[in-house]
């Protein structure tokens, strides 16, 4: 049987609650989650049923199905991202699977196409995903944005702190004082996710058991920092820890040091796109970075008119000549104008010129490289009042972005 006459007897539609077992079956399959690996997290076959239930009630999830059977799909999670202290609403991307046996059919690339229509109908200017391959996403238009920092370090290389007037409390995965006090710093770093309920789940899905999380309060008894931490096998490991002030942060080092006999050496994850070494008397440590989460811009026009310029030159104009192979909206010139510290579109082109593509276009306006980089490396083309001037307009700051879905 040709391709084509397989496509057409597939149907695309929304999945329901009546799909939850093939959802189930098709992640597990194509991630290769065994009974062993549910066991050792915690889980058992008809928890992880239960915990998928809100994906369907809360997300959308689209797929293919040939009868009743689920043969490739993609989830789209309603979520919120903070960029440069304005609150986007994004689309997370997760589930993305197909069986092997219907892989050549272009299925994904159709799905990805459907799913990017309905996140423009839902006003979902950008979209983030984890890679499982970063040439894939980057054929389809995401681009990285931020990345994951590993540490690691022996127990007297820890780094130096001062005596605090606060107090630790180790509390529950749904404390209150915890999901107000992630809110507080998300809506105050840019790049960072707005968690609600759904992305909550998802953040604590797969962490075993014995997990703990300890808050900083200040003297006023105000919660101004947290610490996501495993101790096992004499490893103190650091899942998160963020802070609002730095009092918090040397409360949290001070809390991580009274565990010292405890443990031989401290491993963590840091988000901050900052390295761990320069704050240590001893910096020899090893710090790996790796890219950590793609984003790509779904509707140009409407998330240029989201975005926070920095309106320092009071008036001026520049064209972006975007290309976007997978979505005509973005695919053409969109001429901006700044006056009174307002964007507005014009049908006349400006003398300062920007030629790139929706990837570069992604990664740069999040901050993870500038313009004159781009430039350099030949990601996009534009003169140099062109770039001066870009480089004035956009506000500085790499994305913090700790989330996992």
């Amino acid at each position: 049987m040709r391709r084509e006459d397989i496509v057409k007897q597939l149907q695309l539609r929304l999945l329901t609650l009546d799909d939850l077992d093939e959802f189930n079956k098709l992640l597990r399959y194509a991630f290769q989650v065994t009974n062993d690996d549910l066991l050792k997290t915690g889980w058992n076959n008809e928890e992880i049923k239960q915990a998928k239930t809100p994906i369907l009630k809360k997300a959308q999830v689209l797929g293919y199905f040939q009868g009743v059977n689920l043969v490739s799909q993609i989830a789209l999670y309603p979520m919120q991202m903070n960029v440069y202290g304005k609150i986007f609403k994004m689309c997370g991307i997760t589930g993305v699977a197909t069986y092997p046996e219907y892989s050549s059919l272009g299925l994904m690339k159709n799905l990805m196409k459907e799913a990017l229509v309905k996140m423009r109908e839902n006003a979902q200017s950008i979209s983030c995903l984890y890679p499982y391959s970063i040439p894939y996403y980057r054929s389809r238009g995401w681009e990285i944005i931020s990345d994951k920092m590993t540490f690691k370090l022996k127990d007297n290389q820890l780094p130096k702190t001062i005596p605090t007037h606060g107090i630790i409390k180790r509390v529950k995965a749904n404390d209150k004082d915890l999901i107000e006090l992630h809110n507080i710093f998300a809506r105050q770093t840019h790049g960072c996710l707005v968690r609600d309920e759904l992305a909550w789940d998802e953040y604590w899905r797969w962490d075993v058991e014995d997990e703990m999380i300890a808050i900083y309060y200040n003297e006023a008894g105000e919660p101004r920092g947290y610490v996501v931490y495993l101790l096992e096998n004499d490893v103190f490991f650091i899942k998160e820890m963020i802070y609002l002030d730095t009092e918090a942060n040397m409360g949290l080092w001070n809390y991580i040091k009274a565990h010292n006999s405890m443990f031989d050496e401290l491993r963590g994850a840091n988000y901050s796109n900052e390295t761990l070494s320069f704050l240590l008397d001893d910096g020899s440590i090893k710090e790996t970075i790796m890219p950590y989460i793609m984003a790509r811009i779904v509707d140009v026009e409407l998330f240029f008119k989201q975005y926070p310029f920095d309106f320092a030159t009071k008036k001026a104009s520049i064209s972006f000549e975007i290309s976007d192979s997978l979505l005509e909206w973005n695919n053409k010139t969109f001429n901006l104008k700044f006056e009174k510290d307002q964007v507005i579109f014009d049908s006349k082109k400006s003398k300062n010129k920007i030629k790139l593509d929706i990837q570069t276009l992604s990664t740069m306006f999040l901050g993870y490289k500038r313009p004159l980089y781009l430039k350099k490396i030949g990601r996009l083309q534009a003169d140099k009042k062109s770039i001066d001037l870009l480089e004035e307009i956009l506000p500085e700051g790499k994305a913090y972005f700790s989330d996992y879905f």
